[in-house]
């Protein structure tokens, strides 16, 4: 039973995927037909084909390779401007790979097509074009999440206690195998157990774990009255929260670190306890900053991308752990799905929720992923048309001769060297992802 639901997982997710790779490509393949470009393919995937049939003037089709998808309109690069030909005007190799990109580009234009072309759009129109994948992946995300908040929603800590530690250790210290032999935490010499539910603090009402927090913090050396429920039965006694090193903690509960991925401790208050957890629902407004947090967060992964990889390789090729927070490929995102809806101890409903939280987590990845500003990628064909646009606009200042289309053909030496960055990025991460994997869970 665990191996077929470790399968359903894995298979949950790559639809998943899929799905957001071919809603993906429908953002661009709409904004292109609105705009009259012909579009003579929308394929899922890259190589030989396995599926295709022609509606209209554009082929639809599955691909032998599930990597990606692409849309071809034609005329996606401008003739050479000097004389208006397709040919290879020049014997050298980066000239050349222009050229043979532009009579690429020119093959499928037939008769009634010259207006019809990707690079005469106005600059707006290449935008949204290039813009409308991103944003399907930002929408999926969008309404992936509202199902996830406001359908399941999100493990919220409670004032009931799911563990009592037996003995006081150093924060990021092992615990001693000897748990007779050891001091007392405040909360096990209290008498304090598993399933007590927390009711008053020095005098003070709890109703949510982070005041209750932030109370024992601040009250240490101080003996203050505890008040807790168990079995129905209110039970009331005194603690006194020891002062220890503690992690300092954001707003969403997580440790903080410093630059070299330490984490940030502050002397505070301990009891040694720790929170139940709980599904609470979110309101509909909730949904939008849960999306920006994760794109932020999401941001600052792309950002640090180049140390995270170094990371990642050094993990792979020696016995370091890996980061929990880096990078992972499609590969890594199955296993996780795989084990997460194995866990037959875990309610179907948080499993259910993972794995639609992945799904969402990929599909903001793809939306800032793609806009980075760099062949092949959408952004790059964003920043060619930005900069087609304000080299007109400059030319329209000053009164000088329209310079027209921008020919991003030329970029496509750098655009070779930076897929076979990508692609390299990706098997490095596919290969860290088989040899040495993220724990997540213990």
């Amino acid at each position: 039973m665990t191996v077929l639901l470790f399968i359903g997982g894995v298979a949950f997710v790559a639809v998943g995927i899929a799905l957001s790779i071919a809603l993906h490509e429908v953002g661009h393949l709409v904004p292109a037909k609105l705009f009259k470009v012909r579009v003579t393919r929308y394929m899922i995937g890259f190589g030989p084909t396995l599926w295709s049939r022609k509606k209209g003037e554009t082929e639809y089709g599955i691909k032998a390779i599930p990597a990606g998808g692409y849309v071809a309109m034609v005329g996606m690069y401008p003739p050479n401007p000097t004389d208006g030909s397709v040919r290879p005007s020049s014997t050298g190799m980066f000239q050349t790979l222009a050229s043979e990109a532009r009579s690429a580009a020119h093959e499928e234009v037939g008769p009634g097509d010259e207006n019809r072309v990707f690079y005469k759009l106005p600059v707006w129109k290449k935008i949204i074009i290039m813009l409308g994948g991103p944003f399907m992946n930002l929408l999926i995300g969008v309404v992936l999440m509202g199902v996830l908040l406001m359908g399941f929603g999100t493990a919220q800590p409670t004032t009931t206690l799911s563990t009592v530690n037996a003995c006081q250790v150093a924060y990021g210290e092992p615990v001693p195998e000897d748990l007779t032999n050891c001091t007392k935490t405040p909360a096990a010499a209290a008498g304090l157990q598993p399933g007590d539910t927390i009711k008053s603090f020095d005098g003070r009402e709890v109703t949510d774990w982070n005041s209750f927090t932030e109370w024992v913090r601040a009250s240490a050396g101080k003996t203050v009255p505890l008040v807790y429920e168990r079995g129905g039965q209110t039970v009331t006694t005194s603690i006194t929260p020891v002062l220890t090193a503690r992690p300092v903690v954001d707003a969403n509960g997580r440790a903080a670190v410093d630059a070299a991925g330490n984490a940030v401790t502050v002397q505070a208050g301990f009891l040694g306890v720790g929170p139940g957890s709980a599904l609470v629902r979110e309101p509909a407004s909730a949904v939008l900053p849960a999306v920006g947090d994760n794109i932020v967060q999401i941001g600052g992964v792309v950002f640090q991308l180049p140390q995270k990889l170094v990371g990642v390789a050094q993990a792979a090729f020696s016995s370091e752990p890996r980061d929990p927070n880096g990078p992972i490929s499609v590969v890594g995102v199955g296993r996780v799905a795989g084990e997460v809806a194995a866990m037959e101890e875990v309610p179907f409903s948080s499993r259910a929720a993972t794995l639609i939280g992945l799904v969402a987590g990929v599909n903001l990845a793809l939306f800032v992923f793609n806009l980075i500003p760099l062949l092949p990628l959408d952004g790059g064909h964003v920043a060619g048309a930005l900069y087609e646009g304000a080299r007109r606009t400059v030319a329209k200042v000053f009164k000088r001769k329209d310079p027209g289309p921008f020919d991003i053909a030329k970029l496509l030496p750098l655009t070779y060297v930076a897929a076979v960055v990508l692609m390299a990025m990706g098997a490095l991460l596919i290969y860290a992802d088989i040899v040495k994997p993220v724990n997540l869970f213990g």
